[in-house]
């Protein structure tokens, strides 16, 4: 059963050869992160650390039994009881529910361990996989986004109102 672990440096090389396998599959709906990204992916990955350990962000993978990584789940720009949600999950892993019980398990967690009241998440119209999920772990519709928080897409915010007593 796939675990929701915070990211940490033994995780990259899964998380690597996650972002590899996919890389295809994620640049048809959102933009793809080129080829800089996969080149300075170790220096990337230390610059994440450095955030999360600083509280700027959380970031969270999904991991699977054998210690693939099938999903990426990040908390961005936390501050004042809110911040913004971001996720990509595997090809392979799609359709079998596990983005939205990680979503709905962040959210928890988003409480629980970061304090956090507010989640936003912005989607893009073209997205209804994404939308659909945030639908089912009780965001809602938050106005429309600017098209460069989607990489030149239409699209929306949608907000989730975090009950501080783990209660859904």
């Amino acid at each position: 059963m796939p675990v929701l672990e915070e990211l940490r440096a033994d995780h990259g090389p899964a998380v690597l050869a996650f972002e590899v396998a996919n890389r295809g599959y994620f640049a048809a709906s959102v933009s793809d992160r080129g080829d800089a990204f996969f080149e300075r992916f170790d220096e990337l990955l230390g610059e994440r650390l450095a955030e999360q350990a600083a509280g700027i962000c959380a970031f969270y993978v999904l991991v699977d039994d054998d210690g693939s990584v099938l999903g990426r789940f990040n908390l961005m720009d936390i501050a004042d009881g809110a911040a913004s949600l971001g996720y990509r999950v595997a090809r392979d892993a799609t359709g079998r529910g596990v983005a939205t019980a990680a979503v709905r398990e962040l959210a928890r967690l988003a409480v629980a361990r970061h304090g956090l009241r507010t989640l936003r998440a912005a989607a893009a119209d073209a997205n209804a996989a994404s939308r659909r999920v945030l639908a089912k772990a009780g965001f809602v519709p938050d106005g429309p986004a600017d098209p460069a928080d989607l990489g030149g897409k239409r699209g929306g915010w949608y907000r989730l109102d975090l009950d501080p007593s783990g209660a859904r």
